[in-house]
């Protein structure tokens, strides 16, 4: 075994949009699995608009990443080395072992995987942290009801098109927006949503909210957030009483509003809330893990039978991790954005 690994570090912080000269490349000495740990080398890793937040020095729900430490990701891979009667070599896990060739953990801080109940890819998007997102937000939140109607933007995206999917089978109308028209096509054409709409063909959120309130002939019952920006306040106006807005994230605004994104006020928002009636729910997916059995009880089946559709856009090399972390903050994904590593 090689007494090497590789690891991508934050080498400094991010003044909005990241850099390549944010991150740097590195070879470190292999990490050797203590008691109860088992070491990993990854095959695959997670790339996540998370990620942006954990580069600054700020208060949050989580610690950021320390300069000089190995970005964060979740990652998956097979067992080399094992000192936990829990994993043998061979093995494969799931872990938050970050940007890196290999990891070690403690065993109580993995989750086993089978790779005979499919690829192992899925534990990071459909079946892993974004698709449980999708489903806990929209079913604890949203509280979806047949005939109503659904937005939710980046609706490609391996939580968005999770939420579309499970909203048009629970009987709603379900309207996406993303980015581009071969976006919105897959929207339609692969997740089956009713319609898709490109926000990028809208100069500001008033000619976006003109054709959305088209889209949604009857208002909107459920806004699904994860993006903000032009979309939250083309939205908000459309919302009917009673509306549900479940918050997962707000990537449009992670490094600093600009353009027609700076232009939503907290008078306008708040206003919608009050006389509307509206629920607003922010929620951390690390906080309900205790529920991810019953998700993967409930949609686990319906991935394997096709009922769930996803796509993986897949970089290759650790080296690229950054290129491909950027390109994705800025919609340049298709589909959950992962990194092979081997």
């Amino acid at each position: 075994m090689s007494q090497q690994m590789q690891r991508i570090a934050l080498a400094s912080r991010p003044t909005g949009a990241p850099v390549a000269e944010n991150f740097s490349f590195e070879s470190v000495a292999m990490p050797i699995a203590k008691d109860g740990e088992v070491l990993v080398k990854l095959h695959y890793m997670s790339l996540d608009p998370y990620m942006r937040g954990r580069m600054d020095d700020a208060k949050s729900y989580a610690a950021p990443v320390a300069i000089g430490g190995t970005m964060e990701a979740g990652a998956v891979g097979e067992v080399i080395s094992s000192n936990s009667p829990e994993f043998k070599p061979g093995d494969f896990a799931f872990g938050m072992f970050g940007w890196a060739s290999h990891g070690c953990l403690p065993a109580n801080q993995l989750q086993k995987l089978d790779p005979n109940h499919g690829p192992i890819t899925t534990a990071l998007g459909v079946l892993g942290m974004p698709g449980f997102t999708g489903w806990h937000g929209l079913n604890t939140y949203g509280k979806p009801k047949a005939g109503e109607t659904l937005v939710v933007a980046a609706a490609t995206g391996p939580v968005g098109s999770m939420v579309g999917q499970l909203a048009k089978q629970a009987g709603l109308r379900t309207v996406g927006i993303a980015g581009g028209a071969e976006k919105c096509a897959l929207a339609t054409e692969k997740f089956g949503f009713d319609i898709c709409m490109d926000h990028r063909a809208y100069a500001d959120a008033n000619s976006l909210r003109k054709d959305l309130a088209l889209a949604c002939p009857d208002g909107i019952d459920i806004y699904f957030e994860n993006v903000a920006g032009k979309v939250l306040e083309a939205v908000i106006p459309l919302m009917n009483p009673h509306g549900r807005i479940p918050v997962c994230g707000m990537i449009s605004w992670y490094g600093g509003a600009q353009g027609a994104d700076a232009t939503l006020t907290a008078p306008m928002i708040w206003r919608n809330i009050l006389v509307k009636f509206l629920s607003v729910n922010g929620f951390i997916i690390m906080n309900h893990f205790d529920q991810y059995p019953e998700f993967l009880k409930q949609v686990g089946p319906m991935v394997a039978k096709g009922e769930v559709q996803y796509i993986e856009d897949i970089a290759e090399g650790l080296e690229n991790a950054p290129a491909a972390f950027m390109a994705m903050l800025k919609g340049g994904n298709m589909g959950k954005q992962i990194v092979k590593l081997i």
